[in-house]
């Protein structure tokens, strides 16, 4: 075991839908831990922003995951330009507030769309360079979502399920590689998607805290210490797991 454990010194990670909520609050903690992150999201000015705030070891680049064709592209220009990247946060993420019966069939395909293609797309054309080197980690964003049915949100729900399943099976074909593959699952967190999860639904938020151990929302920041974790050495010997940060929620009563 290294002597600085959970340390990133000289690692470059990847970080979708890096420039609010989740994604910041762990582009946040990866710097801290000594990381060269590269954020990447739809819209530029939350992602320019994000780095201005964050300093000189990150830098952006526009892209849609959604847009899967070109992960190979985004790529090889990230390893031109900065280096081969060692960590990859499958982060990006939508959501979609409906009843199964209310959600149409357009709207579920996107919401698979990002969660569930974009990323596996991503990690398709990350891994290559990642098994070239014997060394990598891809971390998944899941959620509590992927671990029990969440009433109103039958379509994130269907794809943070689908995202443990991608996490078990890259695990078991990459690690053999000494790539390791984890997944994160967080409870609810202090972000703008909670805040409009919540919008006009008082009860729904009474319910969440009624049934969270800790009685409180979650930061982005422990959701950034609990990914540096599983990508540091600390967690050399962990793969193919599934972390819940949830203030104990999933296993409330």
């Amino acid at each position: 075991m290294t002597d600085t454990p959970f340390s990133l010194d000289g690692e470059l990670a990847l970080i979708t839908g890096g420039g609010t909520g989740l994604g910041l609050g762990m582009a946040q903690c990866f710097v801290q831990a000594g990381a060269r992150v590269v954020l990447v999201g739809r819209r530029e000015d939350p992602l320019k922003q994000a780095c201005d705030e964050l300093g000189d070891t990150t830098s952006f680049l526009v892209h849609d995951v959604t847009d899967v064709h070109a992960a190979d592209k985004l790529a090889a220009t990230i390893a031109a330009r900065f280096d081969h990247v060692s960590i990859l946060v499958n982060n990006a993420g939508v959501h979609l507030k409906k009843k199964a019966v209310e959600t149409s069939i357009d709207e579920f395909e996107t919401v698979m769309a990002t969660h569930v293609t974009g990323a596996f797309a991503l990690s398709r054309a990350i891994l290559p360079s990642m098994i070239e080197r014997k060394t990598g980690n891809i971390l998944f964003v899941a959620s509590m979502a992927s671990l029990m049915g969440v009433p109103q949100v039958y379509a994130y729900t269907t794809a943070k399920t689908a995202t443990l399943g991608m996490v078990r099976a890259l695990a078991a074909e990459a690690s053999p590689h000494g790539v390791r593959v984890n997944a994160i699952a967080p409870g609810w967190i202090a972000t703008d998607m909670a805040r409009k999860a919540f919008a006009g639904d008082p009860t729904r938020h009474e319910k969440v805290l009624g049934r969270t151990p800790l009685g409180r929302l979650g930061e982005p920041e422990e959701i950034g210490t609990a990914a540096v974790f599983l990508c540091s050495p600390a967690a050399s010997f962990v793969t193919g797991a599934v972390l819940p940060v949830d203030g104990g929620a999933s296993i409330g009563f």
